[in-house]
């Protein structure tokens, strides 16, 4: 059955006529109701191929509908169209970067890769990320922690202190996965520190994201580049520090307790 809202004329006479009658006129006209199923049959196959629900296709295309771009086009399925595949890709990206669709579609943030996590390459970490390969210090000693585990070690230290897992998990992979593009820890420090993607995505201040850095990445100031400070959790547990001796520092502690996000009705004690 063929719908007059099929046709460009059509299509921009009934969003003239739901745009007179307010909002409320999108749940009560039959008509409208059979246009966003007809929508979301439309663009269903467009959001898949953009890996997301059907459903995200219709929901664009709503948005796009209530718009006077579309109502005064010259074809308002082909703007419709448009701003569907806009809203799709942007929503892609967003998916792939963690980070909300508005900031998906800048230029300076699409243009990143999508973040990875280590168990999302074959690589060999050392050599995936050579910043973290240190040689041991003492040879008859026991060889140091591999990176995988002083990541792990490091989730389950954060975790042990008011972390929720899920965010210490993402945090580590954030940082880490930066770590890999930047090539070192200085670099990828100042890369981070100002970085609001994180701090959204972890809901914490910017004093606490700072913290958090310097805790996993070691102090950037070179005056401490050879002190347990300067080397951070993670080269730590790399070069053979055991967890027993990150549990005798009271700062460290107190900090990662501190720098801890906090569930509503939660507070600092």
């Amino acid at each position: 059955m063929s719908h007059s809202f099929e046709t460009s004329r059509g299509l921009r006479r009934l969003l003239t006529r739901l745009r007179v009658f307010g909002a409320h006129a999108w749940e009560q006209d039959p008509e409208a109701r059979e246009l966003m199923v007809f929508a979301a049959k439309k663009y269903a196959a467009l959001a898949v191929k953009h890996h997301l629900d059907p459903s995200a296709g219709a929901a664009a295309a709503f948005e796009a509908m209530r718009t006077y771009a579309v109502r005064t086009a010259d074809d308002p399925w082909a703007v419709v169209t448009m701003a569907v595949k806009a809203t799709l890709i942007a929503e892609e990206r967003a998916n792939g970067l963690l980070c909300s669709v508005d900031r998906a579609r800048r230029p300076e943030v699409s243009q990143h890769h999508d973040v990875r996590r280590f168990c999302d390459t074959e690589a060999d970490l050392p050599n995936f990320l050579p910043t973290l390969t240190v040689e041991p210090f003492n040879l008859d000693e026991a060889p140091p922690t591999g990176a995988y585990e002083a990541v792990d070690a490091t989730i389950d230290l954060f975790t042990a202190l008011g972390w929720p897992r899920d965010t210490a998990t993402c945090a580590l992979d954030f940082i880490t996965s930066r770590l890999s593009e930047c090539g070192s820890r200085p670099k990828t420090h100042a890369a981070l520190r100002r970085d609001r993607t994180a701090r959204a995505l972890l809901d914490i201040d910017q004093e606490a994201w700072s913290t958090v850095l310097r805790i996993i990445l070691g102090n950037p100031n070179p005056d401490e580049f050879c002190t347990t400070d300067g080397h951070g959790v993670l080269l730590r547990l790399l070069i053979g520090d055991p967890v027993s001796e990150l549990l005798d520092d009271d700062l460290l502690l107190f900090e990662i307790s501190q720098t801890a996000p906090r569930v509503k009705g939660d507070a600092h004690v």
